[in-house]
Parts: structure tokens; sequence; C-alpha cells
């Protein structure tokens, strides 16, 4: 009985110490290191070389990552797959920058055809060789999966034109709240949305252009472009008449320019 007990013991200890940590608590101590806040919070910059000294850290979180197994992942609840999605992704994009860091530019350097970084098979998931354009638009975007159109703030392509990517790791906890916030921040950002008075537009990231869709489908409570938009017009314009009229859905939409330059702390 004694020699019973100590085996289930012994099992339990072993699969607690193999148990996938979902604070992430190795993930968000590199980010809180290496990520700075700017623009009143509403954008950050990475330290690349900071992530390069702390190269070593950051393989073994990537290397958890690649363990989860599928059916693992699948017995986790959807808050947590989307964390994990989220974290790998932004985790994995840093990785990719590593390989050619200092000498890249933008992320676009690697190619948008041959070498093209988000359908480059550099990582594994599930036992398989993966990519980028996999974690968000094969999984985290699939219809009837998630529903979750603020996902485009979450994940991070490694440019100023990107939302910022936070000095914090997903987790399942808090997810709601931490799409809800990163949202809000990236509308804030007034170099990368906001209402002008002059033209009587909003101007939008060209994000808007690409996903649109993502925020028609009623996901969330988003209806359309325009609905989202006034759902935030306190934040997207500053003076009183200028919300009312995002407010009411009469400003018509402009999208920007996107900068796929590096957001890089050291350039």
């Amino acid at each position: 009985m004694k020699r019973w007990i100590l085996a289930t013991l012994a099992v339990l200890a072993a699969s607690g110490a193999n148990a996938f940590d979902h604070t992430y608590a190795a993930w968000d101590a590199l980010l809180k290191k290496h990520v700075t806040y700017i623009e009143g919070g509403n954008a950050s910059r990475v330290s690349y070389a900071g992530f390069m000294k702390d190269h070593a850290a950051l393989k073994a979180v990537l290397a958890d990552d690649q363990k989860v197994t599928r059916a693992e992942f699948d017995g986790w609840s959807k808050p947590q797959q989307e964390a994990f999605l989220i974290n790998m992704y932004n985790g994995e994009t840093i990785e990719k920058i590593l390989t050619r860091y200092p000498d890249i530019k933008s992320i676009r350097d690697f190619g948008t055809v041959f070498g093209n970084p988000w359908k480059d098979k550099f990582f594994t998931l599930f036992g398989e060789p993966a990519y980028l354009d996999k974690l968000e638009h094969e999984m985290l975007r699939k219809e009837g999966v998630y529903d979750e159109p603020r996902v485009h703030v979450a994940v991070v392509c490694a440019s100023i034109g990107c939302p910022m990517l936070r000095n914090e790791a997903f987790t399942a906890d808090k997810l709601e709240a931490q799409l809800e916030d990163a949202f809000r921040r990236f509308l804030s950002d007034r170099k990368r949305n906001r209402y002008d008075p002059a033209s009587g537009k909003l101007e939008v990231s060209k994000i808007f252009d690409w996903y649109g869709k993502d925020f028609e489908k009623g996901y969330k409570g988003f209806t359309s472009l325009k609905a989202t938009f006034a759902r935030y017009a306190d934040i997207l314009a500053d003076k009183p008449g200028d919300r009312v009229r995002v407010r009411e859905q009469k400003a018509d939409v402009a999208f920007l320019d996107y900068d796929w330059g590096l957001n890089d702390a050291g350039k």
C-alpha cells in the first residue's frame, strides 16, 4: 500500500512539474524587461538587443509552447487557447526578427513571396511544422471558434504601424480586459487612428481596411466599422461636436499608410 501511495504521489508530482504554465511567468518577465511604452502608453518599442541577450530564455519559452500537444490544447478553455496562440505568435515573431538582428529594418526584409515571414514554417505546433499565418488566420480568426475581432490588436508583427506589443503576457483570466485595453490604446494613438476636423474624416489604421470584415459579423457586438468607431468616439476625437459626428456615424473613413519599420527601441 505504501509503495502504491508513493508511486501515485510521484506520478502526480511529475505531472505537476510538467504542467503548462498558464500564467506565462517566464514570457511575462521578458516582456516587462524588454518592452517600453511610449506615446502616453498607447504605443511601444521592443528592445531586440535586450531579447538577443536573453535569447536562451526566449528559446526556453518557445520550446515550452512547442511541447504542447493537440490533445492538451483541445482540453483547455477557449480563453486559455486564445492566450496561448497570441503569446506564441508574438514570441515567434520576435524570434524571427532575431535571426537577422541587427541587420534588419523591417519584417518585410524577409520578403513577401520568397522567405515570407508569415508563411515560413520556422517553428512547430502540435509536433508539426507551423507558421505565423497559421496561428493568426487559420486558428485565431477561424470562423465559429473564437470570433474575436480585437485579436488584431493583440498579435504584433514587429512593425511601428502595428498595435503595441504589451509589456505583459496575455492570460485567460485577464484576456477580456487585456483585449479591450489594447483596443482602446490603439485607437487612442493619434499617429495611427484619429478624427481629422479639417476633412471631417476618420483616419484609421490600414488594419481596419485589411480586416474590416471581422468587425462586421456581430462578433462581440461589432457590427460595422462605423459602429465600431462610434463606440469609441470619445477617444478618437477631441472636441465634443466631433465626437457626436463620430458617434452618429456621419464621418467618412479613410485608411492611413502602414509603417512597416521595425518597432525597435534602439532605432
